[in-house]
């Protein structure tokens, strides 16, 4: 029995990324990079593009609070 087609895939990218001289990323970590919202009472992240409604949601329905409580550092 041999390898299939994912186990040759995945070997062809570690290949290849090492060939270009950088690191195979995954969508997780990048993802991960990208939150830097936090929320100061809970300490939730949220994504660097976040709109302030979404943010006024959070802060209004869990923990009833404003926007500027939660998020000091956020700028509109």
């Amino acid at each position: 029995m041999g390898g299939g087609n994912g186990a040759k895939a995945a070997q062809k990218r570690e290949r290849n990324a090492a060939k270009a001289g950088k690191t195979a990323n995954s969508t997780l970590k990048s993802n991960e990079a990208q939150k830097n919202i936090i929320c100061q009472t809970c300490r939730q992240a949220f994504f660097v593009t976040t709109r302030a409604p979404a943010l006024e949601e959070h802060s209004q329905n869990k923990h009833s609070k404003t926007i500027a409580e939660c998020f000091p550092d956020f700028k509109a």
